[in-house]
């Protein structure tokens, strides 16, 4: 399995992209040395793809499939790539407050921590539909690791799209987002001009 081992900040700074997005709560005082030259039309599109990629931490072919499945639906393509992204189980598990970042909502979910409708899902890329009821198994909800994420994750706003019960570490997807409701700063019409081509 491909694993991404490149320092979080550094690839922050690189993207300009605040850490805060990642549910990292550190800031890089450091400058990106970068020559003012003037990126191309390609240069800021890659980016965009490069950014949606790292914030929800999905590789180059399963995101291309993604674009591609977004393509057939009707809609906007690039709001159906964003809403599709949004809905994976470790964004979810992420939004609901269970995990401190992604990544390690994503690494709940392969533990084999997580039920969702009663059935155990260890799954990061599954897709949750409305109605959705995820939770946390019972003989982990106990541990102390989650205790810890709640203390960390006790302030963040849970989305409008899901409804978490914090007490039992449970959530519910109330209905699948609009592209409003997601807060990610990606610009996706740059990522379908890139696939487009």
């Amino acid at each position: 399995m491909a694993v991404n081992r490149v320092p979080v900040l550094k690839r922050c700074r690189s993207l300009g992209l605040d850490p805060i997005y990642l549910g990292i709560d550190k800031k890089s005082t450091r400058q990106l040395k970068r020559a003012n030259r003037k990126v191309s039309e390609y240069g800021l599109q890659l980016r965009e793809k490069q950014k949606a990629k790292f914030i929800y931490g999905v590789l180059e072919k399963p995101f291309r499939n993604y674009y591609k499945k977004a393509d057939r639906m009707p809609g906007q393509t690039g709001e159906n790539m964003m809403i599709m992204l949004e809905s994976r189980l470790d964004n979810v598990v992420f939004r609901l407050g269970f995990a401190r970042t992604r990544r390690e909502a994503r690494q709940i979910v392969d533990h084999k921590h997580i039920l969702v409708n009663g059935k155990s899902v260890n799954i990061p890329s599954y897709l949750v539909k409305a109605g959705d009821v995820i939770e946390i198994k019972e003989n982990a909800k106990g541990s102390e690791r989650y205790k810890a994420i709640l203390e960390v994750t006790g302030g963040r706003l849970v989305p409008e799209w899901l409804e978490a019960d914090q007490e039992n570490l449970k959530g519910t997807v109330k209905e699948l987002p609009n592209r409003e409701a997601i807060d990610v700063p990606v610009d996706e019409m740059l990522i379908v001009e890139l696939y487009s081509k």
